[in-house]
Formats: structure tokens, C-alpha cells, sequence
């Protein structure tokens, strides 16, 4: 049923709408550690915000075909013509193909790395078009929309380009071709080049108007390029893992790189906003922040993975969130990119959404939800950091501020690990990484003999473990659940596995997975509940398989010792990656990418899956 539905929505969508948006599976990313660009399999770049992750858009069609803004290079359409995309190996630099019986072209797209103490406003977006056989003529479009559409703009034309200025961006646009303007606040420009010809654009921007075109040689253009293929190569030769599926961890890495924020260190979860995760449907929400929920899949990814300095880079983001406790001493669930703490949410009603899935937002509420299995999630990143390198005891202290917070509200009712907006409940997972919290605290204690209230905490710890296997445990359907009364199952239970909490092999937890393959998954696909069952979301409906939740029931199989049933689950989820290896939040029925994209939290989930499948197959993975 729930497949039915949602190839029915999805199928239906598709077909209506397809002229006007890409699948989002189409897109490839691009970026500079500071932002990025979506451009798909078109030419056309439709998602860019600058200067940072969440800031305005510049390029919003992804939102609203007709009024977002683009930059579009692309052949005309002829009969017959193939798009292929690929990145330059070991990069973040993507090459876009066009193959036609006249002609190959392609077009070469990366942002340059910014360099330290260079303009906040001032980032470059590069475009290269080449022939490498026949002939093939181009056509050029760049219109950008300011402010998510929102602010009016003037195109000024010169011999080098043209200048896009508003009141609070503004945009040179380097061309070696001539420019006119479109009709529609860009410019366009038509272009016929030949095998070994290519044709340069750049994009340049800043806050003020002093920011012009400038000619540039085909020099500058190669060493561009060149300096950045060493950046990206370079970066990635750190890579520890060479199991099995390399190719796949070291894209993932990649893309983890391309998601952070250099300035900071943090990670966003993705750099969209509003992708639907059902088309049509309202679960649409903007992910350019960073939540205390990924933190530790990413300090154990970043680790296993070898990258120390991003390990603490984000760590330092991190710990000053810990010098930022609530005047209670609890912590709210997630923060902007350089740590602010104001979220608010807001709809963009001029925008139609993606194929019309409404509404647009920007910012977002559960900002402000009580969200308890983040202490666990945050503790656990702490504890494994510290086995790398000791934590200050100024962070100590503030841990032992929020641990005496958890101790009086582990109890509580939350929104839980998937934010429902339908009231609170006392969920189960939430509980489980109460344990976590205290559970990781003790052993840094431990470790470190740092002060601590160690027989409180064991007494803490041990109720919470209690209550779980009371309350958590249901006898009748022969599971853990979601939430206490409830009779539904939910795929976040898979983490009692992957924390530690019970034994890979433990019967309640053998048939918790057994009830979450019968009832959740589809071949290798797991939905994270039923909405019809499980706790109000607050939207109803239905919505695609969750990626994570295939990832960890890969490792949690893995950690069982089902090898190879969790190794053909693995397999065939690679298969659903995108032509370039990316991955959304969710999986639709035919295998359409839903939400936000590309996610971070999948990526994370991905990488250990295959390291500790990969320890499995080898004999060297314990339980």
C-alpha cells in the first residue's frame, strides 16, 4: 500500500510536470566550502546562494521554474541528443556532455576555493564550454533572482560581460562570447564552437558595485581549474578507507567536504531548502543548518576516514555550543552554520515549489522542539573524539551542566529524532540516547578521571536502560516501538544496534529487526514508520523510503553477523545512487530521489555502513 500510493503521486507528478523540473536525481553539485551550485544534466545551474549555504538564493528555478532565476548553457534540442555528467576523478569539479551525431561538447563547472581572508561576498563560479569532436552550437542564459525572487535587479551590458546589481548582491558575469540582454532581467548569448575550440564564464560576486567582467586569458582559466583539481585531489588522497566500496566512500567524502562550512567547520544537512519529501505533499523543509542529531556520524566518519582536521574543525563548532547552554542548561536541537540560534521559520508564498509541492520555507521551527535524543547524539560524538584527542575541561564543565539538565527531564515527552509537529510523546529512541548521554559520559570519566558524579549517573543510567526494556518493549507484536503504548514500529530502533545499547544478537533486538524488514521494508528500501501507525507527524500521507534507515540496516545485519543478507541490502542500495553518486534523503517507489539533496545524514550513514561491512566480510568487525 504505502508503495502504491506514493509511485501513484510520484508517477502522475512526474509525467504532468516533467517540461518545466528536473528529477533530482538530474543534479550534480559543485561548490567552494562555503556554498554550492545544483546544476543538472542541462547545463542548467538551478540552486545557488550566496554568499553562504543559507543565505538568499541567486538561482532558485529548483523552487519555481518561472520565476527563481537559472544559468543555463546548453546545445539546442535535436533529436537523439545524450546528457551525461561525471566529475573529474577524485574532485568536486563536474563535467557536463552533450552527444550529438554533429558534434561533442562539454562543459566544465567548479567553484575555485576561496582563499583565507578573501571578501565574504566575493565567491567565483567557473564555466567552461568545449568541442572535443564535430561542431556544436550553444546557447547561453543567465538570469539570476535575488532574494528568493524577491528583490528587482538592472543587467548592464560591456565588451567583457555584464553586471547584475541589486541592493544587496551583486553579480559580474565574465563572457567570451557577446552578451545580450534577454527580455527578462539576464542575458543570453549563442555561440557556435568547434573540435578543440572552447568558450569561458565566470561568475563573480560582491556586496557592492565596484565588481565588474574582466577579460581574461584561456590561461587563467586552465590554471583555475588546475588549482583546483590539486585542492580536491589533494584533500582526498588522506582517505584511510580502501575497502570495498571506495568509490562510493570516497564520493561520500567528497560530498561531506562540499557540505561543510569552512569558516566554522560545521556541516549542513544539505544545501537546499523545500525539496518535497512526497511531490505534492508538505513535508518540505529547509536543511542548510546543522544539527546536534549528525554530529556523531559525522566526528566517527570524518575519523574512521582519517580526516582529523575536519574531525575538529567541527568539534570546535561544537564544544562552543556547549559554552552556549540555555540558562538551564539544556540545548536546543540545531544552529545556524556559524552557531546562531534564531531559526524562525517563514513560508515564500510567491514561490510555487518543486513541480508545484508548496510550501517554500525558509528557516526552521523545530528549532525550538524539545528534542532529547540530541544529548546522546552529542555525547557520543564528545566520547569519540576524546579517544583522539582530550577535551578541555572547560567543556567538561559545561557537560556535567547539561548531564544535571538530562537527569531531571529524561522523562519527558520530545518531538523525537523525526520532529514531529503532531505533540509530543515518550519515544523510544529518545530514551535510548538518554542512556547514551551518561552512558559515554561515564566512560570519559572513566578514561579521563575527570570529577564527575560517576554514582548518579550509573543510577541514571541503569533506570533509563530499565524503563527502555519495560516500556519500550512490546510484548504483544514482539518489538520495541516507537513510542510507550504504541504498537507501531519505527526503523530509528536500528540504532540500539549501532550505539551499543543491546547486543547485535540479543532475541528482542532479532526480532525488532525482523519486524522492521516484514513491516517497513521494501527489497532493500526501509520506510523510518507508518504514518497510518506510528505517532502523528503532524501531515499524514505517505512519503519515500529514508536512505539512512537502509544504511542502518545494513550494519545493524552487519553487526548480527547476516552477512549476506546485509551485504545484497547494501549492494542494492548503491544502485540507487544518482549518475554521480548522490544521494537525497529519501528513495520514491521507482527510484526517484525525494527531499533535500544532497544529504549529508545518508552520506554519513553510507560510509559506515560500508566500513563496518567491510570489517564484517574481513573477520575484523566485533559486535
Amino acid at each position: 500500500m504505502l508503495q502504491e500510493q506514493t509511485h501513484a503521486s510520484s508517477s502522475h507528478s512526474r509525467s504532468r510536470l516533467s517540461k518545466t523540473y528536473l528529477p533530482i536525481e538530474d543534479y550534480a553539485v559543485i561548490g567552494n566550502l562555503h556554498t554550492v551550485a545544483l546544476v543538472g544534466k542541462n547545463g542548467s545551474i538551478d540552486w545557488c546562494c550566496i554568499p553562504r549555504f543559507d543565505a538568499p538564493s541567486v538561482f532558485g528555478a529548483l523552487l519555481d521554474a518561472e520565476k527563481g532565476g537559472f544559468f543555463r548553457i546548453a546545445p539546442p534540442e535535436t533529436p537523439g541528443m545524450e546528457r551525461k555528467q561525471l566529475y573529474h576523478p577524485d574532485t568536486n569539479i563536474l563535467i557536463t556532455r552533450f552527444l550529438t551525431v554533429d558534434g561533442v561538447g562539454e562543459i566544465i563547472d567548479f567553484m575555485p576555493i576561496k582563499q583565507a581572508g578573501s571578501a565574504i561576498h566575493q565567491h567565483h563560479l567557473v564555466r567552461s564550454v568545449q568541442v572535443v569532436r564535430g561542431s556544436l552550437s550553444f546557447e547561453m542564459v543567465c538570469r539570476p533572482a535575488f532574494n528568493y525572487a524577491r528583490d528587482t535587479h538592472v543587467p548592464h551590458l560591456s565588451e567583457e560581460g555584464a553586471v547584475f546589481i541589486s541592493d544587496t548582491l551583486c553579480l559580474a558575469l565574465t563572457s567570451s562570447v557577446p552578451l545580450e540582454e534577454d527580455g527578462k532581467g539576464g542575458v543570453r548569448g549563442t555561440f557556435t564552437l568547434h573540435q578543440g575550440q572552447s568558450a569561458h564564464f565566470q561568475l563573480e560576486s560582491a556586496h557592492n558595485q565596484d565588481v565588474r567582467p574582466h577579460h581574461h586569458s584561456a590561461r587563467y582559466y586552465e590554471v583555475q581549474f588546475l588549482e583546483t583539481k590539486r585542492y580536491w585531489q589533494n584533500w582526498l588522497s588522506h582517505c584511510r578507507y580502501q575497502g570495498r566500496w571506495r568509490e562510493m566512500v570516497h564520493r561520500s567524502a567528497l560530498v561531506l567536504k562540499l557540505l561543510t562550512y569552512a569558516p566554522t567547520g560545521a556541516i549542513v544537512a544539505a544545501p537546499t531548502t523545500s525539496l518535497p519529501e512526497t511531490i505534492g505533499g508538505a513535508r518540505n523543509w529547509d536543511y542548510r543548518y546543522t544539527w546536534l542529531r549528525d554530529a556523531a556520524f559525522t566526528i566517527y566518519s570524518l575519523l574512521i576516514l582519517g580526516f582529523m582536521e575536519e574531525a575538529e574543525a567541527f568539534m570546535c563548532w561544537l564544544e562552543a555550543r556547549c559554552h552556549e547552554l540555555q540558562t538551564d542548561g539544556s540545548l536546543q536541537p540545531m544552529f545556524t552554520i556559524d552557531g546562531g540560534h534564531n531559526l524562525t521559520e517563514i513560508t515564500l508564498d510567491h514561490l510555487e515549489g518543486y513541480r508545484k509541492s508548496g510550501p517554500v520555507r525558509i528557516g526552521n521551527g523545530a528549532y525550538k522542539q524539545q528534542q532529547l535524543d540530541v544529548y546522546g547524539e552529542l555525547m557520543d560524538s564528545i566520547y569519540l573524539f576524546d579517544r583522539h584527542k582530550n577535551i578541555s575541561y572547560d567543556l567538561w564543565w559545561n557537560l556535567r551542566r547539561l548531564l544535571d539538565w538530562l537527569s531531571q527531564h529524561w522523562q519527558d515527552t520530545d518531538e523525537g529524532i523525526w520532529e514531529v509537529r503532531g505533540g509530543q510523546q515518550h519515544f523510544l529512541h529518545s530514551r535510548v540516547m538518554s542512556w547514551v548521554a551518561f552512558d559515554r559520559a561515564l566512560r570519559i570519566a572513566r578514561h579521563r578521571g575527570l570529577p564527575a558524579p560517576r554514582a548518579a549517573w550509573e543510577n541514571t543510567s541503569a533506570l533509563i536502560y530499565e524503563k527502555v526494556m519495560e516500556q519500550g518493549w512490546n510484548e504483544k507484536v514482539g518489538s520495541f516501538v516507537q513510542c510507550h503504548g504504541s504498537d507501531a514500529i519505527d526503523a530509528s530502533a536500528l540504532l540500539m544496534v549501532l550505539t551499543r545499547f543491546t547486543g547485535p544478537t540479543d532475541p528482542r533486538i532479532l526480532s525488532t529487526i525482523e519486524r522492521i524488514q516484514k513491516e517497513l521494508t521494501s527489497d532493500s528500501h526501509v520506510y523510518r514508520y507508518n504514518p497510518e501507525l506510528a505517532a502523528d507527524d503532524g501531515f499524514g500521507g505517505q512519503e519515500g523510503t529514508f536512505c539512512i534507515c537502509s544504511f542502518w540496516l545494513v550494519e545493524a545485519l552487519a553487526r548480527a553477523g547476516r552477512l549476506e543478507e546485509g551485504r545484497l541490502v547494501l549492494e542494492k542500495m548503491l544502485t540507487y545512487a544518482n549518475h554521480v553518486g548522490l544521494y537525497a534523503e529519501e528513495i520514491g517507489a521507482t527510484g526517484e530521489a525525494l527531499g533535500n539533496f544532497p544529504q549529508a545524514f545518508t552520506h554519513l550513514s553510507l560510509i559506515s555502513a560500508c566500513y563496518n561491512m567491510d570489517r564484517a566480510l574481513s573477520g575484523t568487525l566485533r559486535g
